[in-house]
């Protein structure tokens, strides 16, 4: 589930900060904030590249209630928690988690998928859990 939490306008022509708060489907008590750009319609017009936003995003994630992990993907690739469609055709921002059996830590990922090729523009977070989670 994801939700609005903020938006922060950063120039004139009404471009924007979006940010929202995504509660991990199958590990209770974690909520993942991620803030990406959104361009403005009159952004989208004076640029002639109506289709796309960037791809940057910055991610938080913590502990927001009792931790309690459920049927996740335990492999090193890790599996995804949100992916959200970043131009019409090309570009998606997604979230995935991997945990780290070793330091008994969750390791969320933002990172952009391209079509054409791949982004090195990604941000990470990381959620500990202690014993008793």
């Amino acid at each position: 589930m994801t939700e609005e939490v903020g938006e922060v306008g950063v120039d004139w022509v009404g471009n924007d900060i979006i940010v929202e708060a995504i509660q991990d489907p199958k590990v209770d008590g974690v909520t993942c904030h991620i803030a990406y750009f959104e361009r403005s319609v009159l952004d989208r017009l004076s640029q002639g590249n109506w289709f796309e936003d960037p791809s940057n995003a910055s991610i938080a994630c913590r502990q927001t209630g009792p931790i309690e992990v459920g049927d996740i993907d335990r492999s090193p690739d890790g599996e995804s928690v949100f992916r959200e469609r970043r131009s019409v055709i090309l570009k998606s921002l997604r979230i995935k988690r991997i945990f780290d059996e070793g330091n008994q830590t969750l390791i969320y990922l933002a990172h952009a998928s391209e079509l054409t090729q791949g982004s090195a523009k990604m941000s990470i977070s990381t959620v500990p859990l202690y014993a008793g989670n």
